[in-house]
């Protein structure tokens, strides 16, 4: 069976596993406090070029954008997103389970525009109508759940619509990695820092066993965080875990090579695709390709591969989705597309 149902259907790299095999006997104090965990920062740090950013480590995406939408907002207020988003879609009422309502706006091939945004704040009232919840915070994703990137143009007028608006901007980057090493992207790691008040390097999806480094630069969120971290049960006690694994993905840009391969792997079986004349929902440069199948071929291609069913097209036709990893072999992709050959 070869798996493109995600990318974190494996293990770990090489390397991470290796570091933490050496490690394995080391003594550290906990919940983020240690050595790792304090050069793991100061890399992500140097690398954004954010001297003055706090850094955190969570083990996962939800619980992530759960404490920083919680620990952001007032309980009256809001997240914006669009409505593809992980929030909105595939987080199981996570938000809303903090009291916190988020106000969807339709996507653009899943990338939330500065002019929705706007729609949004002017629908609630421009924030300053007492009898419906204040938008406060803007959530993007980077790579989108569709797998589309944003522009850096688009970054940049969004993040100046937040703060003409007066919202903070999150940004999701579970799938960062990918989104950052995708062809013709222009938006850099550098970047990112200036642009958002948070953010986060996935490492979940990008070769860690677990975990997500959130990068806060806005003085206004920085303060308590430790304690809307513990209080949303994300405090890890063996911290040192997440702090080792970032801090050698970091190390000689791994984190971007993972991502790229990935991306690569992506690139040829899309190519692979469209030479076949499937059609797409959506042109991805990145790790996740949505084609659109025959019901009958999908029953016949699941006693091989394993993928995630998307969405119904029609009557006879369905849209899936093909996710590849920092671990998948070209093999497997070659395995596919003569399966789809067939």
């Amino acid at each position: 069976m070869y798996f493109f149902r995600n990318d974190y259907s494996e293990g770990a790299l090489p390397q991470v596993m290796e570091a933490l095999n050496r490690t394995n006997l080391c003594s550290t104090v906990g919940y983020g406090l240690d050595p790792y965990c304090r050069e793991a920062a100061e890399k992500i740090r140097h690398r954004f070029q954010c001297p003055d950013a706090d850094v955190h480590f969570l083990v996962g995406g939800t619980q992530a954008n759960q404490t920083v939408i919680a620990a952001a907002l007032r309980p009256w207020e809001a997240a914006i997103a669009a409505d593809t988003g992980h929030i909105n879609v595939h987080e199981t009422g996570a938000i809303e389970a903090t009291g916190h309502k988020v106000c969807t706006a339709p996507h653009v091939n899943g990338k939330l525009t500065a002019d929705a945004i706007r729609a949004v704040f002017a629908a609630h009232g421009n924030g300053k109508d007492e009898h419906m919840v204040a938008p406060k915070l803007v959530y993007i994703s980077n790579a989108t759940e569709l797998g589309t990137v944003y522009t850096k143009k688009e970054l940049e007028d969004i993040s100046h619509t937040c703060r003409e608006l007066g919202l903070y901007l999150f940004l999701d980057g579970a799938r960062l990695a990918p989104a950052l090493t995708s062809p013709g992207n222009k938006v850099t790691p550098e970047d990112l820092a200036g642009l958002c008040d948070a953010f986060y390097l996935g490492g979940t999806k990008n070769g860690l066993l677990f975990g997500e480094a959130l990068v806060i630069t806005r003085d206004s969120l920085k303060g308590g965080f430790r304690h809307a971290i513990k209080q949303r049960g994300g405090m890890l006690a063996k911290g040192r875990l997440l702090g080792l694994q970032f801090s050698t993905i970091l190390d000689d840009d791994l984190w971007l090579q993972a991502g790229a391969h990935a991306n690569e792997q992506a690139a040829r079986l899309s190519a692979g695709l469209k030479d076949l004349g499937y059609d797409m929902v959506v042109d991805s440069p990145t790790n996740q390709l949505f084609p659109i199948l025959e019901n009958g071929q999908i029953a016949r291609l699941e006693q091989e591969f394993s993928f995630e069913h998307w969405a119904p097209v029609s009557d006879t036709h369905t849209a899936v989705r093909f996710v590849t990893s920092w671990a998948t072999k070209p093999e497997a992709v070659d395995a596919l597309l003569a399966a789809l050959r067939r």
